[in-house]
């Protein structure tokens, strides 16, 4: 007899369709598992076998043949434990075929039986629910599932629980969803005093989704900074919030099966390997630039990090995407981030200052900024210095204006491009100013005739490229929507070229 349980195989956050077939047939006593399976995937055979034992059950002293089909396709993960242990219930007649193979299952067995969360659940929800098939998982992971909409969601604690209800001795009780909850205490713009220049940029590169440099000496506040921009952005939407949530379902960071209600702030250490940033190993897992998707990615002491590395954020920065490549993998993630890097001036983090500055100054600066590539340097929009701060602002008290007015201005100035996009280009679903490009930034960002002959003769004098000369216009067009003016003035572009520094090592 062959029975057969459906589940899932990954490629990114897409789900293809695997059919667990398991065939009892009679001849030389063994249990086989073929398909393309992995080093985790053979050894269900073992925990499969233990959590039969665990429950009773002995496997029939038979030939059994488990094929994971399409056979071409690569199976990875621990996932495959669950539909392997149904699909031979429904052989060995335990328990139904035709309602086994209706569901879509997932799971880790343990060898007591129970159930242990894996990776990708909602994806696999999603997925079930467009192949109109029910959704077996881990109990744990029951409201991670619930997301997916009108989904038959059977969350097991255990392979027995499961049984039982499908022989109609107990009932699983459908999974309620559930959204994570708001840090107790959020970071606030108050805590930071002075450093008046670089919250006007944090303010902007919110608005327009820009990204932004901090360069400044040892204790400034860059860290600070960054990490209160997330309570600046506006909130997750609905639809932004589950492309989140599958991301991190698949990496398996979702905690507790909670859906995300916060943007991602994302802060690798300068160590971080190209595969760790990107994404890749073994499994093709999403990188740091993909679990800040649609939130913040945070470089701190960006010339420390690997030139690989960085090298291999400038495609994800530019298309929203991090492709990964390999041998018997090509998979792709979403990646549309905003990236905040700090660094020092130099390696000592003290040039310009007379007193505390090495010996090798200027020189010592110039070497270290070069090791950010212009290219990389010329995606990031805003530039901005970060002077040390003196003790008379230390002294004084917080500032009038926190997180709470700044998000404000922010949400009113998304909101006008949000109206902008919809009603220019309603089909590319763009967010903010950051993402406009071609005729549609020329259109919405053109400035007034004072404005562009500033920009032109800027852009002449500073040599900017063509992507540099369009970040200068996207900043503009957000400087207008904080101001609320319908054009782009002359003002406008005066303050976003005031962001644009030279390239590192090009005098003048």
């Amino acid at each position: 007899m062959t029975a057969h349980a459906p589940t899932i195989a990954f490629a990114g956050i897409d789900c293809l369709d695997v059919d667990v077939q398991v065939q009892i047939s009679s001849g030389f006593v063994g249990f086989t598992i073929v398909g393309l399976p992995d080093k985790a995937v053979g050894e269900s055979r073992e925990r499969v076998r233990a959590a039969f034992t665990s429950l009773g059950l002995a496997l029939p002293p038979k030939r059994i043949t488990v094929n994971l089909a399409p056979a071409d396709l690569l199976k990875e993960g621990s996932h495959f434990d669950l539909p392997i242990a149904l699909g031979l219930l429904a052989a060995m007649g335990v328990l139904p075929a035709d309602e086994v193979a209706g569901y879509v299952a997932l799971g880790e067995l343990g060898l007591d039986g129970s159930i242990a969360p894996v990776a990708g659940v909602l994806p696999a929800a999603i997925a079930a629910l467009g192949a109109e098939k029910g959704l077996i998982c881990p109990a744990a992971q029951g409201s991670e599932a619930a997301w997916a909409g009108e989904v038959d969601i059977l969350a097991a604690p255990s392979l027995l629980a499961l049984i039982n209800h499908f022989k109609g001795t107990q009932v699983l009780s459908p999974p309620e969803p559930r959204l994570a909850e708001d840090e107790l205490s959020p970071l606030d713009l108050r805590d930071v005093k002075g450093q008046e220049t670089a919250k006007r940029a944090l303010e902007v590169a919110a608005a327009g989704g820009h990204n932004l440099l901090m360069i400044g000496p040892p204790g400034s506040g860059k860290s600070m900074l960054a990490a209160r921009l997330p309570g600046l952005l506006p909130p997750l939407a609905p639809a932004e919030a589950l492309e989140v949530s599958m991301i991190h379902s698949v990496a398996g960071q979702l905690a507790e099966g909670k859906l995300l209600r916060r943007r991602p702030y994302r802060d690798p250490h300068h160590n971080a390997s190209v595969p760790s940033l990107v994404g890749g190993g073994l499994r093709a897992k999403p990188g740091e630039v993909s679990l800040a998707h649609h939130g913040v990615l945070f470089l701190d002491e960006l010339p420390e990090f690997q030139r690989g590395a960085l090298e291999a954020l400038r495609q994800p920065l530019e298309s929203g995407r991090a492709s990964v490549a390999r041998a018997n993998a090509h998979v792709t993630y979403p990646a549309r981030v905003q990236l905040v890097a700090a660094m020092n001036p130099c390696r000592c983090g003290y040039l310009g200052d007379p007193a505390l500055a090495c010996t090798k100054a200027p020189k010592c600066g110039a070497e270290y900024q070069s090791k950010i590539s212009g290219p990389l340097f010329d995606r990031i929009d805003l530039h901005v210095e970060v002077p040390a701060v003196s003790p008379a602002d230390l002294s004084l008290p917080p500032p009038a204006e926190g997180s709470a007015e700044v998000a404000a201005r922010v949400a009113a100035a998304r909101a006008l491009q949000a109206e902008r996009f919809a009603r220019l280009a309603p089909e590319r679903s763009l967010r903010c100013n950051a993402e406009a490009d071609g005729q549609l930034l020329e259109e919405i960002a053109g400035p007034d005739a004072p404005g562009r002959a500033l920009l032109t003769e800027a852009a002449e004098r500073m040599r900017l490229s063509g992507r540099g000369f369009h970040r200068v216009l996207r900043v503009a067009r957000t400087l207008a929507d904080l101001e609320g003016s319908e054009g782009v003035r002359r003002i406008h572009v005066a303050e976003a070229l005031s962001y644009r520094r030279l390239m590192p090592g090009r005098s003048g």
